[in-house]
Formats: C-alpha cells, sequence, structure tokens
C-alpha cells in the first residue's frame, strides 16, 4: 500500500482530529480502542505523511490539527464512502423490488412490516418508485400472536417467524442471502 493512502484506523484518527475534539493521546487511544503506543504510532505515521501537525500549547500539552492535505484526504474518502453507501442502498432497494413484486404481481396488497428500521423505509420507497399505489403497509412493533391478513416482512435483527403461522418473509435474511449468492457467482 503505498504511503499515501490512508487504512482505515488512520482515516478513523484523522476524523476524530477534523472534528476538533481536543483530545489527549490517551483520549485517542480510549475513543479508538488502541493501545497508547498504536496511537502513538499512527500520530507519527499521518505527521510524517503530512496529514495532521502537532502544536504546542504549554510544556506537557500539544494540540493535534489537520493540514490542509489531511483535510482534503478526509473529504475524498467521506464522498468516495457515501457513494458506495448509495449504491448499497440502490442494491437493497432493488433486492427489496424483486420480493415485493412477485408478491404484488400474486394479488398480495397488504404488508405488515416489524420493524422501523431504515430497511423498512426502503419497502414504501420501492412502492412508490414502482407507482403502485393500491398498497397498504402497516408498520408493527412486536410479533403478532396470530395470522395477519397479508404478508409480513420482518425488517428487525433477531426476529424469526417462529411460531408465526401466516405468511412471513424475514427481508434481512433474505437479502443477506441473496447479498452473499452474488458475491459467490462474482
Amino acid at each position: 500500500m503505498p504511503d499515501e493512502l490512508l487504512n482505515e484506523r488512520e482515516f478513523e484518527l484523522i476524523n476524530i482530529i477534523g472534528a476538533e475534539i481536543n483530545c489527549t493521546q490517551r483520549d485517542l487511544s480510549q475513543h479508538m480502542e488502541l493501545s497508547l503506543g498504536m496511537t502513538n504510532m499512527l500520530i507519527r505515521r499521518l505527521i510524517s505523511k503530512g496529514y495532521i501537525r502537532i502544536r504546542q500549547l504549554n510544556k506537557k500539552k500539544v494540540k493535534y490539527i489537520l493540514t490542509a492535505k489531511g483535510f482534503s484526504e478526509k473529504m475524498r474518502k467521506s464522498v468516495k464512502y457515501t457513494l458506495k453507501t448509495i449504491q448499497s442502498i440502490g442494491l437493497i432497494k432493488e433486492g427489496i423490488k424483486e420480493v415485493l413484486l412477485p408478491l404484488y404481481e400474486q394479488g398480495e396488497r397488504h404488508f405488515y412490516v416489524l420493524g422501523e428500521s431504515d430497511l423498512a423505509l426502503l419497502i414504501s420507497m420501492v412502492f412508490e418508485q414502482q407507482k403502485i399505489k393500491d398498497v397498504q403497509v402497516h408498520y408493527i412493533h412486536e410479533m403478532p400472536s396470530e395470522s395477519l391478513e397479508g404478508t409480513l416482512l420482518i425488517c428487525k435483527e433477531g426476529y424469526k417467524n417462529g411460531k408465526y403461522s401466516g405468511k412471513c418473509i424475514n427481508l434481512i435474511d433474505r437479502l443477506a442471502k441473496e447479498s452473499s449468492l452474488d458475491n459467490t457467482r462474482v
């Protein structure tokens, strides 16, 4: 890996320093869950790469400051991460669409979403983007004890359909399974 590229830990340290949190090395090491020695090594590496500099406040205290190069790298990586996240959301929406549209085509119009996660919000978004208006999406907080008239979509980790007797899809498991299949095909 070339010296100019930041690894994950270096980037995390740059983000903390860039947030202008006045931290000692001990604070940084605790925040990052690293040893003091490892934190010191990362700081020295970032200084030698030109991403941060030190300003001496007094005999014992220093302040870590992001340089222009450090700020630029922080922005570049943040934009790259954001674009990757947006792409991932698109793939998740596509996976949701592959689950929901066949159900809709089979006549399903009532969907019960267990969980208030971002995944649950994507379900409504998929219906809107497909211009499907004749469905009802109900959000519930607990696993129902009896069968619902419609399809239950589990969008909350740690839940299995277990004793639920109605039509049920664990969307998290389904999307994760499809994602792992896609990765093995590559």
